[in-house]
């Protein structure tokens, strides 16, 4: 019978250190993979994103509302400014439903005055190049300034009775540049303001 060779204990001692050494360093190799991979998911996933400012979002939503709700207003408002100076009983216009304070009381005052001398208006007005040169969506009253040209060529002063054309100043401007205010009332948008500035357009 063959006597089995004989292996020292201290080489089997060892043996047993280094194969628990390379199970170690294996299982630390892998940790720290899946260490450094979970920092570079969690960069990617904590990077910032950019996004638009609720707050700078709704004002401009904000201003764009005012600027059409002006807009609509004023030309409603010219739509009931003829009918105004075409009608010597005023009572077919609604203008206080679009206008109120001086832009009120001036027109119709001065249609008033038209109607005293027998005359009326016909025909049409036009509006063209409206622009909103200011608009205010904070504070008490939210408001708008519209710039417009005028144009009043087609809108014919007449006798109420005979329908003739009334003799007008022959140097009067007939297309000129109009500003305006716009208010937001609690009833609803309103013009309190109109002012010709003398300038032909």
């Amino acid at each position: 019978m063959k006597r089995r060779a004989h292996i020292p204990r201290s080489s089997v001692h060892f043996r047993k250190i280094a194969a628990v050494s390379v199970a170690l360093c294996a299982a630390l190799a892998l940790t720290a993979c899946s260490s450094s991979d979970g920092k570079k998911d969690a960069e990617v996933s904590e990077s910032p994103r950019v996004t638009q400012s609720p707050t700078a979002s709704a004002t401009a939503d904000a201003k764009d509302a005012v600027k059409r709700q002006a807009i609509a207003t004023y030309r409603a408002y010219w739509r009931e400014m003829e009918k105004l100076y075409g009608d010597r009983s005023g009572k077919s216009a609604r203008l206080d439903q679009y206008a109120a304070a001086a832009a009120l009381m001036n027109a119709e005052a001065d249609a008033k005055r038209s109607h005293d001398r027998g005359n009326i208006n016909t025909g049409s007005v036009a509006l063209t190049d409206q622009v909103i040169t200011e608009a205010k969506v904070t504070g008490k009253i939210p408001n708008a300034t519209v710039s417009s040209c005028l144009d009043i060529s087609k809108w014919q002063t007449v006798d109420a009775e005979t329908k003739k054309p009334v003799s007008l100043p022959e140097n009067r401007l007939t297309k000129y540049r109009i500003l305006s205010i716009v208010e937001k009332y609690p009833e609803g948008w309103r013009v309190t303001s109109d002012e010709p500035q003398g300038k032909s357009c």
